[in-house]
């Protein structure tokens, strides 16, 4: 918890100021019910009068004639009109007084919140990594969107209403003892007990609010995994384990909130109760002054002081629960605070440091010790010393996991070393500006993050102010130019989220350009062209040597042959340098460099054949409907055999040229119409949320049926309560009109001990709501999110593509959506049962004690009600909007944080958090414009009642005048209408919730009825007993849902039998991964069909087809669990052993590693797998492949991530691997796919030549020319 001024902290001037005034008003608003007491109380005693006087006569009356109009010298009539009118000056008072309190407040809220979170997303932003590396990144986002909206609702009108209670409370104790001491203090006696109840109560909610926080928090963290690796889990028909693990964790959230609730009723019971009793005290002890001090204590005095001190009372208890929201607003300031405050050893946004005029780019790395703060016991970085000379390239090499990429992370100053220094042109890196240090260098690593933008954006990212003709220049140094340029959109083209629409290489050249376009003085390149396929990595490859001249350049690579001509190389083993030199050197040393390039030599091809190529999605370069160029270019490689390589090259160049002209011309037009479309379908899908049937939600609500009958039941009682308490409380003040004192004692002493009952049965009905309705609304919360995430993980891979399905929007909603539906149910319901029974109640009352008088007072009831329908409809209204914008702001501050190494290598943060505060822009000009409407609304409801009160005594004085009704049934009409009043205007404060409980009902709705088109749950389809493993794919076309303009898969045609081998090569963005994925079913083709063992993938059972393979990906998704647990992620369906998992990991090639670490199999890996090198995530993935035993294995590039010693171990275990089973390879280095049974290489979508390796070569047809250009590198 924060304590309240701190909680202030971010406040300025104006904000003060408006919150000053704010405080003024509602101190003076609160004063008005106390003063209108006073009034209240000088009328009765007029009206007993009257009364009394009537009795005490018994004047002979003529028939016929009212003897009520003037009693003596009273005139009735005169003395009401009088206290009419103080009425309305109150109730004019107070609407000026309550409209200012509430728009001051609402006003400075919406600043502060709005700092708050500018402020929180950038010390998110500015933090070190290994503040990253120790906290969950769904947390993060948790903070940003709940906790903020947490603080913004403890700041806003909820202080000024507190204050506004607190100061009637105040001026109610002040007139009592005023008026009569004695009396005050008896009533006053039970008070402390209302407190004591009060401050427990608010004490335990605080702690229960932290509470359930974080264990949602841990829900969030889970379902952020998953969404994020949703491919893997939908692979592994890891579905139910991942439901079972969120399910696990909304368990505790649910036990926190069913306590939560009941304590909560529990202490609204107490008040009740304790309120009654002092009802009843304070009757009888009146009742009992008016006998013995007859000339202070008049039946007016008893009510001024009885009142003002209960009303006092009442506040202090309705204040309570605004400082609930104060409260929770505290626990929520104390996490985002300490964030915001966090010193930070390392920040990017500060401005100190030294900046030197100019950078020369000497690097020099003096004795370095290094370990990663996450994992103490592991060194990393044994004492390194390492000289990086300006203008030379140094290439590190090593086995993987050996610190070469620690040791670019330390030069970009993410960690800080533990012993030692790294300098830069001779000054410590800890003395430069961080920013500025970064700013000069450029990165190019071995996963390209790329962000969900336009190619154009995310190359601009690399450098603010760069020109389009520099990114042009940029994208053709890092020969990424020719693709962009055949893109629909060309540098336009959305990427999708992390990159998603491009394949790997894709991906890789735009970071290159990226890197490139800031003209660094530094460049890093860790494993920067591991991700090409032959052809553009010996240009790109080019490119970097170009790129390198002038510049100072790390390199790390696995392929020794691409830092053959470094100036420098120095090998790694086990944290420390132990050999540099030149490549000659080095091979005449014969020591580590030797020995790595001895086992690469051995086979001149695989050299030059790596990796991390085609993600996932990404087949983009499918030409668009050019069918024709690409048939005549085939013609002539064919006939052109001698010089085929060179041919292709040309033609390639030339069919660039012409249908990237041709389509720029074409696109363009259909662009502009399809920019129209587009934008007109994004509405609508938008608002397309179905119809709000609560029936639907209360169904949800079935198995809690019998709580929630019981609630209602409770809750209909309770209605009861208070137009009871108004027949009893006229029936008091008539008493005091009888003359006879022992009668008058003892109907006293009778009314007061009914008050009395009344309070235990208050106590008992709130228990019973709490406890039931704790127990539906939070089963109901738990089965809507855990409904929902079950949803979310039927739905096919394409609905994870849309841009309006991001994970940082899923999350969102999971968060947010279910806890406020809860609002619409049992609780809910309770609340409306409670309302109809009281006003019923009251209603009826009021129609047999005196109809004319209801009828006036009803005609006045829809002001009231008006009042608070405009208070409802303004708050609903505005909810889905707010909801949405901070939607677009979550998937901003999601996707900044999830890339954070990126975002600060790039030194890019100040631009996600001007991104950030764009998207924040809306909703808070909303939040501005809507205050002033909220203070109208509130005040209008505050102050009607005033102007009612004015016009029913004066109405009752006329009917007493003229002997319609006695004074006493005035008073029971009154009170038992107003009292109504008052408890239904308590109730319809559910208004806000009840408008963002549709919306987000409506949104889950959706989400539940959605029907995937490839259903993950469906047991439909047929399950055969045995599989052999033949594959076939028939005239295959395809586009990505998302993209349905670039036809990847062109009419693909190619099977492999049970226990072949099949191996699919071609150039980057071809085709290759989308038909694995296709074999997996993530999607389904367009047209054609995918057989396995001869049936249509489509009529077999979805999850026995998944469970039948084994993939293994490029960028493999682990968990952050244990290792052991990851590989067991393989065979969900069954009890996995021991003896397995190590055979496994054997099989692998990692079970040496993960044996030399302190914890062995129980080592936790990380967020997505951070701890692990690429290539030890790559074995995991490989054991959990295997440990399948499928009969068929994916292997998209499953070797590219690894360094020579252990690929040739794992290739050695696949080829194990393979025996016996189907398998499809995809792989760029040609060696690993030689001995396949079929090769075939695919170019723009289909087959364009199949057969054995022998076979392929001496066709010379495409194969041959790219086994040429590898082996020419």
């Amino acid at each position: 918890m924060v304590g309240i001024f701190e909680l202030l902290r971010f406040a300025d001037i104006w904000d003060i100021l408006l919150m000053i005034v704010g405080l003024l008003c509602s101190l003076a608003s609160g004063t008005g019910l106390p003063i209108m007491i006073i009034v209240f109380g000088q009328m009765t005693d007029a009206f007993v009068k009257s009364g009394q006087n009537a009795t005490g006569m018994n004047i002979s009356v003529p028939n016929g004639e009212c003897s009520q109009a003037l009693v003596g010298d009273f005139d009735i009539e005169a003395e009401m009109t009088k206290y009419a009118y103080y009425y309305v000056a109150i109730g004019c008072a107070v609407f000026v007084l309550s409209l200012f309190q509430v728009w001051t407040f609402l006003l400075s809220a919406s600043r502060q919140s709005h700092r708050i979170r500018q402020k929180f997303f950038k010390a998110v932003l500015h933090q070190d990594m290994a503040w990253f590396d120790s906290n969950q990144i769904g947390t993060l986002n948790t903070r940003l969107t709940d906790d903020i909206n947490t603080i913004h609702e403890g700041l806003g009108d909820k202080i000024a209403i507190f204050v506004q209670f607190f100061a009637t409370f105040l001026s109610g104790i002040i007139i009592g003892f005023v008026n009569g001491w004695k009396l005050t203090l008896v009533i006053l006696s039970v008070s402390p007990l209302l407190i004591v109840s009060t401050a427990v109560w608010t004490k335990l909610l605080g702690s229960f609010t932290t509470k359930e926080l974080s264990a949602y928090a841990k829900a969030g963290a889970v379902a952020e995994e998953i969404m994020t690796a949703i491919r893997t889990v939908v692979a592994f028909n890891g579905q139910d384990k991942a439901l079972k693990q969120y399910n696990t964790n909304l368990k505790d959230a649910k036990k926190v909130g069913i306590k939560k609730s009941i304590t909560t009723n529990v202490s609204m019971g107490v008040s009740q109760f304790l309120i009654f009793g002092a009802y009843a005290l304070g009757f009888w002890y009146g009742t009992k002054l008016t006998d013995d001090e007859p000339e202070t204590y008049t039946i007016g005095k008893v009510l001024i002081v009885f009142f003002s001190v209960l009303i006092g009372a009442f506040s202090l208890g309705q204040a309570a629960p605004n400082l609930e929201g104060v409260a929770n607003a505290r626990g929520a300031a104390f996490e985002v605070y300490r964030v915001i405050n966090k010193p930070r050893p390392i920040d990017s946004s500060s401005h100190e440091g030294h900046k030197p005029e100019k950078l020369i780019g000497n690097i020099e790395f003096k004795n370095i010790h290094f370990c990663y703060p996450t994992r103490p016991d592991i060194q990393i970085l044994k004492g390194l010393n390492l000289k990086v000379p300006a203008g030379k390239t140094i290439a590190l090499v090593g086995s993987s996991g050996c610190g070469k990429s620690t040791t670019i992370q330390l030069l970009q100053r993410f960690y800080d070393p533990l012993v030692g220094e790294v300098t830069v042109d001779g000054h410590d890196i800890r003395t430069l500006n961080v920013k500025w240090l970064r700013e000069n260098i450029g990165v190019v690593s071995q996963e390209p993050i790329l962000f969900g933008t336009t190619i154009r954006e995310n190359i601009r990212y690399g450098r603010e102010n760069v020109t389009d003709e520099e990114i042009i220049q940029a994208t053709k140094e890092a020969n990424a130019f020719d693709f962009i340029s055949k893109l629909p959109d060309g540098l336009d083209t959305m990427v999708g989220e992390r990159g998603a629409q491009l394949s790997g290489g894709q991906k890789q050249r735009i970071a290159i350009a990226r890197a490139l376009v800031r003209n660094p003085k530094i460049l890093l390149l860790d494993e920067a062209t591991s991700a090409l396929d032959t052809q553009s990595e010996s240009i790109v490859q080019n490119a970097l040597d170009k790129a390198r001249a002038g510049r100072t350049t790390i390199v790390i690579a696995h392929r020794l042959s691409t830092i053959r001509n470094a100036d420098v190389i120095a090998g790694f083993n086990n944290g420390v340098v132990v050999e540099q030199g030149s490549h000659d050197d080095l091979m005449n040393k014969k020591g580590v460099y030797y020995s790595l390039v001895m086992l690469q030599s051995y086979d001149k091809t695989e050299e030059k054949e790596e990796s991390d190529e085609v993600d996932e999605e990404s087949e983009e370069e499918g030409e668009m409907f050019e069918y024709d160029d690409k048939n005549e270019d085939y013609a002539v490689i064919a006939g052109d055999h001698q010089n085929a390589q060179a041919v292709d090259i040309l033609n390639r160049h030339d069919l660039h040229r012409h249908s990237s002209k041709r389509l720029s011309r074409r696109s363009t037009r259909r662009k502009s119409k399809t920019e129209k479309s587009t934008n007109k379908t994004e509405e609508v899908v938008e608002d397309d949320l179905p119809t709000f049937s609560l029936g639907k939600v209360m169904a949800l609500n079935k198995p809690e049926w019998f709580y929630i009958v019981i609630g209602v039941i409770a809750a209909a009682i309770c209605g009861g309560i208070y137009p009871t308490f108004a027949v009893i409380f006229g029936k008091v003040i008539g008493a005091f009109s009888i003359q006879d004192e022992a009668e008058k004692s003892q109907k006293t002493i009778l009314l007061s001990l009914m008050f009395l009952a009344l309070g235990v049965l208050s106590l008992i009905v709130y228990i019973i709501m709490g406890f039931a309705f704790g127990i539906s609304g939070e089963n109901l919360t738990m089965r809507l999110r855990s409904l929902s995430f079950k949803a979310l993980l039927r739905q096919e891979i394409g609905f994870f593509d849309d841009h309006s399905n991001a994970v940082g929007v899923l999350l969102t909603r999971l968060a947010t959506d279910a806890s406020q539906v809860k609002g619409a149910t049992g609780s809910r319901m309770g609340l409306i049962t409670m309302t109809v029974c009281t006003l019923l109640a009251a209603i009826i009352i009021a129609f047999v004690h005196g109809w004319q008088l209801t009828l006036l007072i009803l005609a006045c009831i829809p002001f009231l009600i008006g009042a608070n329908f405009i208070r409802m409809k303004s708050m609903a209204g505005h909810a889905s909007k707010d909801q949405k914008a901070l939607e677009e702001a979550g998937r901003i501050s999601t996707e900044a944080v999830e890339n954070i190494r990126t975002v600060v290598s790039l030194t890019r943060e100040d631009a996600f958090f001007e991104k950030y505060n764009v998207s924040l822009s809306g909703p808070y000009k909303d939040s501005l414009a809507k205050a002033p409407l909220y203070g109208f609304t509130y005040a209008l409801s505050q102050s009607i009642n005033y102007f009612v009160n004015a016009a029913v005594f004066r109405f009752g004085a006329w009917l007493i005048a003229h002997c319609f009704t006695e004074f006493e049934n005035v008073f029971i009409v009154f009170s038992a209408i107003i009292f109504a009043a008052m408890n239904v205007g308590q109730s319809t404060s559910l208004a806000p919730d009840f408008g963002k409980a549709r919306v987000s009902a409506q949104r889950i709705m959706k989400l539940l009825e959605r029907k995937p088109a490839i259903d993950s749950y469906s047991e439909d389809g047929e399950k055969p007993n045995d599989f052999e493993g033949n594959l076939e794919f028939q005239d295959i076309k395809f586009v990505y849902p998302t993209r349905p303009k670039v036809q990847v898969l062109q009419g693909l045609n190619v099977k492999v039998s049970k226990g072949q081998t099949l191996a699919l090569v071609g150039s980057s963005g071809c085709g290759k991964s989308t038909s694995v994925q296709l074999l997996e079913r993530f999607y389904d083709p367009v047209a054609g069909t995918v057989f396995a063992d001869g049936k249509n993938t489509k009529m077999l059972n979805l999850k026995w087809l998944r469970s039948q393979m084994g993939i293994v990906s490029q960028e493999p998704m682990l968990f952050d669990c244990s290792i052991e647990e990851n590989i067991q992620y393989g065979a969900l369906h069954r009890q996995v052993t021991d003896e397995e998992i190590v055979e496994a990991a054997k099989a692998a090639n990692i079970h040496t590693f993960i044996e030399n670490l302190p914890d062995k199999y129980k080592t936790r890996v990380g967020d997505k797998g951070a701890q692990l090198s690429g290539g030890q995530k790559q074995r995991i993935a490989i054991a959990r492949a295997l440990i399948r035993q499928p009969k068929v294995l994916l292997l998209d590039e499953a070797t590219s991530a690894l360094d020579t010693e252990s690929e040739k171990v794992v290739q050695k275990a696949l080829d194990d691997a393979r025996q016996g089973r189907t398998c499809v390879v995809i792989a760029h280095r040609l060696t690993t796919v030689q001995n396949a049974d079929i090769i075939a290489v695919i170019q723009n979508g289909r087959v364009i030549e199949q057969g054995t390796h022998p076979q392929l070569l001496a066709k010379q047809g495409a194969y041959y020319a790219l086994v040429n250009s590898q082996v020419n590198n």
